[in-house]
């Protein structure tokens, strides 16, 4: 009797595991369906602590389709004799939320550092409007840009990262980043364009 419930007691850890194993396997062959398992398996859960270190939902599905877009190019990285599989995603996990966190923190830095400079030129009497109102417009601008392209540039912007740079953090084809960089930019040219054109004040 004894060694029948050690049995039953012991069968669904090895059986997780194996799974595991499994899915572990069919991402390093590339397999779609492995890794929709994947995700499904541990999708709510990367959701679940992105929200509660960045106190927002929708940053939150941006930082996991980050992370599983990051887990699936970067699957050759993947070593499961130094961990388990969902270690590996909870890690990825962790790096992609800090990132996002001091995304986070350098739009605002940003965005506190141009109030600072239009409050210390009222002061000092200084007229140099047109330069505050460049730096505010290109924070609205990039405020609206799809979150990848905004990642990207802010990463090229404020970090002074090349695009393969970008690409290795990111998780990102090369190609992917060079495309977001490019439209981003289209983007913010036109806003820039747009704001001094005849008429506007500027």
């Amino acid at each position: 009797m004894i060694t029948n419930t050690l049995s039953t007691t012991l069968a669904p850890p090895v059986e997780e595991t194996r799974y595991e194993e499994e899915l572990a396997r069919g991402l390093a062959a590339a397999d779609e369906e492995a890794f929709a398992a994947i995700y499904r398996r541990w999708g709510s859960l990367v959701h679940t602590m992105a929200t509660r270190l960045l106190g927002d939902a929708h940053e939150a599905e941006d930082v996991t389709q980050q992370v599983f877009l990051g887990a699936w190019h970067g699957r050759s990285g993947f070593r499961p004799e130094r961990g388990p599989l969902g270690a590996w995603l909870v890690g990825i996990a962790r790096r992609k939320t800090v990132d996002a966190l001091a995304a986070r923190t350098r739009r605002l830095t940003l965005i506190d550092s141009a109030a600072h400079d239009t409050d210390a030129g009222a002061e000092q009497g200084e007229t140099a409007p047109e330069r505050v109102l460049d730096r505010v417009l290109l924070i609205d601008a990039l405020s609206r840009l799809p979150q990848q392209q905004r990642e990207v540039l802010c990463m090229a912007f404020y970090e002074d990262l090349t695009q393969a740079q970008i690409a290795e953090r990111t998780g990102m084809p090369l190609g992917t980043v060079k495309s977001h960089a490019r439209r981003g930019l289209h983007r913010l040219r036109l806003v820039i364009e747009q704001s001094a054109a005849p008429g506007t004040g500027m």
